[in-house]
């Protein structure tokens, strides 16, 4: 069912803020500005906005101050997308429509937590872990609203182990992301804690873990061409496409960042092709009924 235009946009709009608000929380962190606010929910003590008197740089200050304002903007993003599926009996989208409303939330008590904790990497990794979780309901949530999914093409085992398995290591990719970032250099301010890990090692952990991922979506590929319909390979074909050049793109933006010495703007791209690879192999399996309908968010 392909549901109303005002209902489509916001889910579209849901999707777009969820991933940027990941790009803006990096650029917080690269930017030094991750205890901006030194205190939470209010941002210096007394003051719920940035004051000329208090001891963090002001620049730094309204950076953070700024991105504690698109929880808001996303909040009423989630509640007015909210309102539509109940006017609009979108009844299927209710729990996807929730989701997005409670991770939002809870989502600012964590960044609250991450604030209060001096940005300890542990809370900074489930910051980002949580935005993903988020992320992968607004896709599904999306993807229904405008008829698209899921599919009733059915694939052979083979492949639907394969893409099981895609998922997987991709998830596990993006976890090991977060350690190789909490082991590094960009803290998010000088006094923040790291991992008691060697950045380097984590860093070719990472890079062979991406490796295996690319070698299973070739896998995938291979197995639709061969095993599947003409019509399954028209669609799962360009998905998967989709999915490797996007995946080599960020493994190639990851090997730029590492051997020029993690500059920010590279650190930042890397973040956004992160959340660019997780949304194209979430609608792998959002497409194909690679999950079981109990199993889908």
């Amino acid at each position: 069912m392909i549901y109303p235009k005002a209902l489509r946009r916001l889910s579209t709009s849901m999707l777009v803020t969820q991933s940027a608000i990941v790009v803006t929380g990096a650029a917080v962190r690269l930017t030094g500005s991750g205890l901006g606010c030194s205190t939470w929910p209010e941002c210096t003590p007394g003051s719920y906005t940035p004051t000329p008197d208090q001891p963090e740089a002001p620049l730094h200050a309204w950076i953070e101050f700024g991105n504690r304002l698109l929880t808001f903007v996303l909040l009423l993003n989630a509640l007015f997308l909210f309102g539509a599926i109940l006017k609009f009996k979108a009844r299927e989208l209710r729990l996807l429509g929730a989701a997005q409303i409670l991770g939002i939330v809870a989502q600012g008590i964590l960044g609250g937590i991450t604030v209060l904790t001096g940005l300890n990497p542990a809370t900074v990794a489930a910051h980002f872990l949580l935005s993903i979780i988020i992320i992968a309901a607004a896709l599904s949530l999306r993807q229904r609203a405008h008829g698209f999914l899921p599919s009733p093409t059915q694939l052979s085992p083979l492949s639907r182990r394969l893409a099981r398995a895609l998922l997987f290591f991709t998830s596990i990719v993006i976890l090991m992301g977060t350690i190789v970032t909490g082991s590094g250099p960009h803290a998010g301010d000088s006094t923040a804690a790291r991992f008691d890990f060697d950045a380097k090692t984590m860093s070719w952990i990472h890079a062979d873990l991406v490796i295996a991922t690319l070698g299973i979506a070739i896998a995938l590929l291979i197995s639709t061409k061969l095993a599947e319909s003409a019509a399954t390979w028209e669609i799962w074909g360009r998905k998967v496409k989709i999915f490797i050049g996007v995946a080599i793109a960020q493994g190639g933006i990851g090997y730029v960042q590492y051997f020029t010495g993690l500059p920010e703007a590279i650190v930042g791209a890397h973040i956004l092709g992160a959340v660019l690879v997780w949304i194209s192999a979430w609608n792998l399996v959002i497409s194909g009924n690679v999950l079981t309908r109990k199993e889908r968010l």
